[in-house]
């Protein structure tokens, strides 16, 4: 009765990959390290410096978790959690934060329903080899302004 049984299961488990000699198949995935997280931020200060704005400047992996935050001196501090909000909803959107805001002030307002979206710009995906490997949010100045610095900073990986 027990070989009856058998024969399925080890069937069963040879179809799904569970016995020895069936190799995994797993991609390789590019991660965002503290190294290029460090040359992202630091593009992004040079970027507000430039343009005399004190910025909050948040660089996070692409599950939208902090690498790195900075607070530039004299920058209001509700900006750093508003930086890491737009950089979160970046990386989990895997789009401009611009785009949601755009979506809402033109009436969409269910966008605000999304679990996790701050639909405010400043917050772009950090793109490389096509694919999107985490996100930098800015906070402190306007809107444009947040958005302009994201952006030069997110080209350093291009």
């Amino acid at each position: 009765m027990l070989r009856t049984w058998v024969a399925p299961i080890t069937g069963l488990a040879l179809a799904l990959g569970l016995v020895g000699g069936v190799q995994a198949q797993l991609a390789d995935k590019k991660a965002l390290t503290l190294a290029e997280a460090r040359k992202i931020a630091a593009a992004a200060e040079a970027e507000a410096t430039k343009n005399n704005l004190r910025v909050a400047i948040a660089v996070l992996d692409d599950g939208g978790y902090p690498l790195l935050v900075e607070k530039m001196d004299d920058t209001q501090t509700g900006s750093v959690d508003v930086a890491v909000a737009k950089g979160r909803t970046a990386a989990l959107f895997k789009r401009e934060t611009k785009l949601f805001e755009e979506a809402v002030a033109s009436g969409r307002n269910v966008i605000l329903k999304l679990d996790g979206v701050t639909p405010i710009e400043g917050g772009v995906p950090l793109v490389y080899a096509g694919k999107v490997i985490g996100a930098i949010g800015v906070s402190g100045a306007t809107a444009q302004q947040d958005g302009m610095v994201a952006r030069a900073a997110a080209a350093v990986l291009k």
